[in-house]
């Protein structure tokens, strides 16, 4: 029988500042010394919000006529998850434990609890800071550079599972550079992991994974699971794009800012690699690029192929964005590319998205099922909002009147793909939608469904 996957978001917490077995003979005996010194700063989070009920049908002209204005008393949700101290009375966790949470309480691993409040969220990359409140100076756990974790290292998972208690499980980073394959359940949103077979389960979500030095390699998210349990396929976001966020939430901001791109671009497969040249498939190629972006401006151009920054390799735009977003704004790295003049390196600094850059917005006037749609390019940002893999390819749909208004389509829809061919921007639909064809298949998004939809003229 055909199996179905389910991706399960769950929490694991981690350790500190540790004292390792002083050889592989006593370490292979007990990770003991680890554990006791990345204990303390591994903690349980309690999240509780405030949800209002309406009665189903209250809106519904026939059927409001029984209800009045009767409405359910509001109920409460409750979720648990895990932490991990990382100083300055700082917490990390997943955005999907605390994200829209009314109360929170951190618990010690000694039993000592405090209030919490959030401080920065960040719902792209699944990660949320919290301070907190009255709470002593407690241990912090030092950041890994994740860049330099390989597979087959060893590594530990803390957290609460299903909420037992303080829970330690060991394994080996399974895979790196996890950037959205596997279909749209796993690693939803094009987000950017490393790969663990350490048992982690629902409840460690925000628990920390451990390397054997005791210092945080990624704080793990979720799993993918056929039986809800854990099957050794686990997701932990790594901890050098932690270390920029909370140093984010340390200086105040409020919400993680990432280093504007202004670039499209597009995985190199087996037959874009053989057309361009390149023994194997490699990098990204550039679709598009803003002139005044920071790869603009370093003269990288359309049909350019990306295959490291920071000497980093980079394989999918997922990866692209997790490099860039590990720096510090204004710090200046290295890019190394192909162009039609050959291998060549430039330099560009993170800086911000400018403000006042917003997308254009194109209407189609053609006769047609598009007439009277107005549609703007999809960002990575706006496909977030709108429950897609941030690395999403089409254009959104902001208004619909007319012609376009009777055929059902709706702002937010995310249009794909019409008649079989790609939409990657508004000037691909506007071409599409002028060669008048009589029939029409349109591939769209709307709400985290893919719709197809036919029209006749």
């Amino acid at each position: 029988m055909r199996g179905f996957f389910l991706v399960v978001l769950l929490a694991v917490s981690a350790p500190v500042q540790a004292q390792t077995p002083d050889n592989r003979a006593q370490m292979q005996l007990s990770f003991a010394p680890v554990v006791k010194q990345a204990a303390p700063s591994v903690v349980n989070i309690y999240a509780s919000r405030v949800v209002e009920r309406r009665v189903p049908f209250a809106d519904d002209p026939f059927f409001s006529q029984f209800f009045g204005e009767f409405d359910l008393p509001p109920s409460v949700q409750n979720s648990l998850g895990s932490g991990v101290i990382v100083g300055d009375g700082l917490v990390v966790s997943n955005y999907h434990v605390v994200g829209n949470a009314t109360d929170i309480r951190v618990g010690l691993a000694d039993r000592r609890e405090y209030e919490a409040r959030l401080v920065l969220a960040d719902e792209a990359a699944d990660l949320a800071i919290l301070r907190l409140i009255d709470a002593p100076n407690l241990p912090a756990l030092e950041f890994a550079n994740s860049d330099a974790v390989e597979v087959g290292d060893l590594v530990l998972a803390i957290g609460n599972p299903f909420g037992v208690g303080q829970t330690v499980s060991s394994g080996i980073i399974s895979g790196l550079a996890r950037s959205g394959q596997g279909g749209s359940a796993l690693m939803q949103g094009g987000r950017y992991f490393v790969q663990t077979d350490a048992p982690i389960n629902p409840g460690n979500s925000g628990g920390a994974l451990v390397d054997m030095s005791g210092h945080l390699v990624g704080i793990n998210t979720q799993i993918v699971t056929r039986s809800g349990g854990s099957n050794g396929i686990g997701f932990a976001i790594p901890a050098n794009l932690v270390e920029q966020v909370v140093a984010q939430a340390a200086q105040g901001n409020d919400r993680f800012q990432r280093p504007w791109t202004g670039v499209e671009v597009q995985e190199v497969d087996a037959d874009l690699a053989s057309a361009l040249g390149l023994d194997r498939p490699m990098g990204v190629i550039v679709r598009r690029v803003a002139e005044d972006s920071p790869f603009g401006q370093a003269g990288i151009v359309p049909g350019d192929v990306i295959t490291e920054v920071g000497g980093q390799t980079v394989n999918a735009a997922a990866e692209l964005d997790f490099r860039l977003a590990t720096y510090p704004m204004g710090e200046t790295l290295s890019v190394r590319y192909l162009s039609q003049a050959g291998w060549r390196e430039a330099a560009i600094e993170t800086r911000p998205r400018p403000r006042g850059a917003t997308p254009k917005l194109d209407t189609i006037s053609v006769p047609g099922p598009f007439q009277g749609m107005t549609v703007s390019p999809l960002t990575r940002d706006m496909a977030t909002r709108l429950n897609s893999p941030a690395d999403t390819r089409g254009v959104v749909v902001i208004e619909a009147k007319g012609r376009a208004a009777q055929a059902g389509f709706q702002r937010g829809d995310i249009l794909v793909s019409v008649n079989r061919r790609s939409v990657g921007s508004p000037e691909d639909l506007r071409a599409l939608a002028a060669e008048q064809s009589g029939w029409w298949r349109v591939d769209m998004i709307r709400g985290a469904r893919r719709i197809t939809a036919r029209f006749n003229g």
